[in-house]
C-alpha cells in the first residue's frame, strides 16, 4: 500500500493540466491520453463516491462536520487504490476543518502545488462557475471560504486565495514542489522537467517533450471540442477556454484589479505577480 502524492491548487490554476501531463508521461501513449480517463490514474479527494463507500447516505445528507470526520478515512482508502503511491487532486487548503485536518499528513508522501496569478484566476473562476467578476473577487478574497457539498462532490475548505497559497507554500519542504502556471506556459520544458526531477524519474528528453506536446492546451481543447470533458462545470461552455496568462489586462477594471491586489499583495509579491507590470 502506498501513500498520497497531492496535486494541490486553488481552483482554475492548472491542476487538470498537470494531471493530463502526468498521465501522458507515465502511460506514454501513442496518441494524447483521453482527458475523460484521467480519473483512472489520479483521483479527486472530494469525489462523493469515496465517502459513500464509508457512509452509504447521499453526501448531501451528511453534515459538514460528518464529512470532515470522514475525510481522513477517505484518504486512507485512497492509499489502497494502487500498490504504489497515488496521485490525488485537491483544492483543499492545508488547514483544519471542523477540528480535523483537511489534508491527512500520515497518509502523505509529498505534494506538488501549482500557483497562478489571482488576477487571471478570478477570470477563469468566473467563467467556470458562472459568476460575475465582482462576485468571484469576493470569493477569492473571503477568509475561510468553504465550497458547497453537492451530489457529486463534498465541500472543500479553501480559504481566500492568499490563505490557500500560504497554507501550502509557507513552509518549504523537500517533500513539496511548487510551480507557477505561467512557467508551465512560457517555459514548459523547464517547468514540467522540474516535476519529473522532483519525482526522481529518469524520463528521457524526447519522452518529456512528447508528454508536454500531448498535454498541450491545444490538444486538450481539441479533445474537449470532439467529445466534451466530464469535469466541465454545467455553468460554463468550455473547460479549456483560453489557457493564457495576462488576461486580466483586457478583462478587469482598475477597481477590480485594486480589489484583488489590496488583499493579496503579499502572496502575489512572493511569486512575482506584484508589482504589476507597466506594459
Amino acid at each position: 500500500m502506498g501513500k498520497i502524492v497531492w496535486l494541490a491548487s486553488y481552483p482554475k490554476s492548472g491542476n487538470t493540466w498537470l494531471r493530463v501531463f502526468l498521465h501522458n508521461l507515465f502511460r506514454d501513449p501513442a496518441d494524447p491520453y483521453d482527458i475523460n480517463r484521467i480519473d483512472k490514474f489520479s483521483v479527486s479527494d472530494s469525489a462523493a463516491g469515496w465517502y459513500q463507500q464509508l457512509d452509504p447516505r447521499p453526501v448531501t445528507e451528511l453534515s459538514s462536520e460528518e464529512i470532515a470526520k470522514l475525510r481522513p478515512k477517505v484518504h486512507k482508502l485512497l492509499t489502497g487504490i494502487f500498490p504504489d503511491n497515488v496521485f490525488v487532486k485537491t483544492h483543499c487548503a492545508l488547514v483544519e476543518s471542523y477540528g480535523t485536518p483537511a489534508i491527512t499528513m500520515e497518509e502523505t508522501a509529498g505534494a506538488v502545488y501549482i500557483v497562478r496569478n489571482p488576477l487571471d484566476v478570478v477570470i477563469s473562476y468566473a467563467h467556470h462557475f458562472g459568476r460575475g467578476i465582482d462576485e468571484s473577487i469576493e470569493e477569492l478574497n473571503k477568509p475561510g471560504l468553504q465550497t458547497q457539498t453537492g451530489p457529486r462532490h463534498v465541500f472543500e475548505v479553501m480559504g481566500s486565495w492568499s490563505e490557500h497559497v500560504a497554507s501550502w507554500t509557507g513552509r518549504p519542504s523537500p517533500a513539496l514542489h511548487v510551480m507557477r502556471y505561467e512557467d508551465m506556459l512560457t517555459e514548459p520544458e523547464k517547468a514540467f522537467g522540474g516535476v519529473v526531477r522532483f519525482f526522481g524519474l529518469n524520463a528521457s528528453r524526447p519522452r518529456l517533450l512528447k508528454a508536454i506536446e500531448q498535454s498541450s492546451f491545444r490538444n486538450m481543447q481539441e479533445q474537449e471540442q470532439q467529445k466534451g470533458f466530464e469535469e466541465r462545470s454545467d455553468k460554463s461552455e468550455r473547460f479549456f477556454r483560453e489557457g493564457r496568462a495576462g488576461q486580466w489586462r483586457d478583462s478587469l477594471t482598475p477597481a477590480q484589479i485594486e480589489a484583488v491586489v489590496k488583499v493579496h499583495r503579499q502572496q502575489m509579491s512572493r511569486f512575482g505577480y506584484y508589482p504589476l507590470p507597466t506594459s
